[in-house]
C-alpha cells in the first residue's frame, strides 16, 4: 500500500517505507499525547483556567490591585491559570457569565441581582467590593439644590437599569416625582459617563447621577454637587460593586474560589491601609486598559467617596431587588441564596 500526503502547493508526494514507519510512529505518539490531554485537567499544572471579569474603574479597585500585583496568579500557581477580562457595562458581563466565558466577576449590585434572577440562581454574590461612590451633580446656571428641583429637568444616568438609575428612581419616588416614561415630569436619559460633561456644557442635560471617578471629574470642570455619596441611598451604606460567581464553577472548583476570595480580602485590607500606594496601582491598570490616566487629585477625591469593603451589604442588595421589581427591571425577587458565604 502506498501512502500519500499533500504539501502546501497541493502536490502529491510518494513516501518510501522508512518514512511510512516514521509517520506511523509519530502518529501513535500524538495519539498518546492526545489521550493524556483529555484526562482530568486537575492532574497537570495550568490546565484549569479561571476567567475573571472586571471594569477598569475605581469602583473595582481590588481587581485592579490584584491584576497589577499578579497576586492571584501567584496564589493559584500549580492549580490554575488566570485570565482577566475587561468590561465597560454590566449587561455585557452578565452575558459573558451566562455563556460561561467568565467564572468570577466584579459587577454592580443591580446587574448581579438581574443575573441571579434570569439564571434562576446560577449566578451568586460571594463578596462585596465597594460601597457608595456616586453623587448627583448639576450643571452651572441651573436652579437645582435638591431632588425636588429636578421637576421639569433632564437628568442623566450611565445606563437604564443600572445601580445609579435605580438609585435615582428611588430618590424621585421619595420626593413625589416620576420620570416622564411613567407619566411624570423628570426626563431621565442614558448618557455614557464620558459624554456627560459635554452634554452639560451644551445645555442638553441639567443634572446627572454618576459613579466615581466621573463625579470628581465633573466637579473639577465646573459642575456642582447636589447630593453627596451619603445622600444617594441608605446614608451611603449601599453596594456599588460586588463579586459574583457561576454556581457551576464554584461547585467544580471550590478551592479556586476560596483562594480568590482570600486574595480579594488581602487586596481590600491593602487598599484601606495603603491608599496612596494603592491609587498608583489602580491608575496604572486604568491606563493599561484605556490608555488614559486619572489626575492624582481626581483619584484622591474619588476615593474619599468610596468605601472599600469585602463584606456583602445585604440590606442594599435587598433594597435594590425591591426597587428593581417595583420598576419592572426584574420579574421576581431573587432567591434567598443570592448571597452565598464561602467557607
Amino acid at each position: 500500500m502506498r501512502i500519500f500526503c499533500y504539501d502546501r502547493k497541493k502536490r502529491v508526494v510518494k513516501l518510501n517505507s522508512f518514512w511510512k514507519k516514521s509517520l506511523a510512529a509519530a502518529a501513535l505518539s500524538l495519539l498518546a499525547l492526545f489521550l493524556v490531554s483529555c484526562g482530568n485537567p486537575d492532574d497537570s499544572q495550568g490546565e484549569i483556567e479561571v476567567h475573571i471579569g472586571y471594569f477598569p474603574n475605581v469602583t473595582h479597585p481590588q481587581a485592579l490591585v490584584m491584576k497589577e500585583d499578579g497576586s492571584l496568579e501567584k496564589a493559584l500557581e500549580g492549580q490554575a491559570s488566570v485570565e482577566w477580562v475587561s468590561f465597560n457595562a454590566g449587561p455585557a458581563e452578565v452575558e459573558a457569565l451566562f455563556a460561561g466565558d467568565i467564572d468570577i466577576g466584579y459587577i454592580g449590585p443591580v446587574p448581579a441581582v438581574n443575573a441571579n434572577v434570569k439564571s434562576k440562581g446560577e449566578v451568586r454574590i460571594i463578596a462585596g467590593a465597594t460601597q457608595a461612590g456616586a453623587i448627583l451633580v448639576r450643571r452651572q446656571g441651573t436652579d437645582i439644590s435638591s431632588v425636588k428641583d429636578l421637576d421639569g429637568k433632564k437628568v442623566a444616568v450611565p445606563q437604564f437599569g443600572n445601580t445609579q438609575h435605580l438609585s435615582l428612581l428611588h430618590l424621585l419616588s421619595e420626593n413625589g416625582l416620576k420620570p416622564v416614561s411613567d407619566g411624570g415630569t423628570v426626563e431621565v436619559v442614558a448618557v455614557a459617563n464620558a459624554d456627560v460633561g459635554n452634554m452639560m456644557d451644551q445645555g442638553n442635560i441639567d443634572a446627572a447621577l454618576v459613579p466615581e471617578p466621573w463625579g470628581a471629574t465633573l466637579c473639577s470642570k465646573g459642575a456642582e454637587m447636589v447630593l453627596n455619596e451619603n445622600e444617594i441611598y441608605l446614608e451611603g451604606n449601599y453596594s456599588v460593586a460586588v463579586v459574583v460567581v457561576r454556581k457551576e464553577f464554584q461547585e467544580e472548583h471550590p478551592e479556586i474560589v476560596k483562594a480568590f476570595l482570600e486574595q480579594h480580602e488581602n487586596a481590600t485590607l491593602y487598599i484601606n491601609d495603603n491608599l496612596e500606594e494603592a491609587c498608583g496601582k489602580v491608575n496604572a491598570q486604568i491606563y493599561e486598559a484605556t490608555k488614559k490616566k486619572l489626575e492624582d487629585a481626581i483619584l484622591e477625591e474619588a476615593f474619599t467617596r468610596i468605601k472599600v469593603d469585602a463584606a456583602v451589604n445585604k440590606d442594599s442588595i435587598d433594597g435594590f431587588s425591591e426597587i428593581g421589581l417595583e420598576e419592572g427591571f426584574i420579574s421576581q425577587l431573587p432567591e434567598a441564596d443570592i448571597i452565598e458565604e464561602v467557607e
